[in-house]
């Protein structure tokens, strides 16, 4: 994290992941466990743009679009 490069969606959800064992675990001090908890909300944010940037995609490659009704 931090960095301009951009990671893939499946090491984001890993790097969760870990932070949430490592927060569940509950041996982090309280300094540590909110350096997590932050690092966790970056890694939602980013995964949740790339989320939204893949769903775009898909609906400009099936012609569709949210506002239309799914059947």
């Amino acid at each position: 994290m931090g960095s301009k490069k951009t990671m893939s969606l499946e090491t984001a959800f890993q790097q969760l992941e870990d932070i949430v064992k490592k927060l569940e675990s509950g041996e982090e001090s309280l300094e540590d466990t909110l350096k997590l908890f932050e690092q966790g909300m970056l890694l939602i944010r980013e995964t949740e743009a790339m989320l939204e940037t893949a769903r775009q995609k898909v609906e400009v490659l099936s012609g569709s679009t949210s506002e239309e009704p799914s059947s």
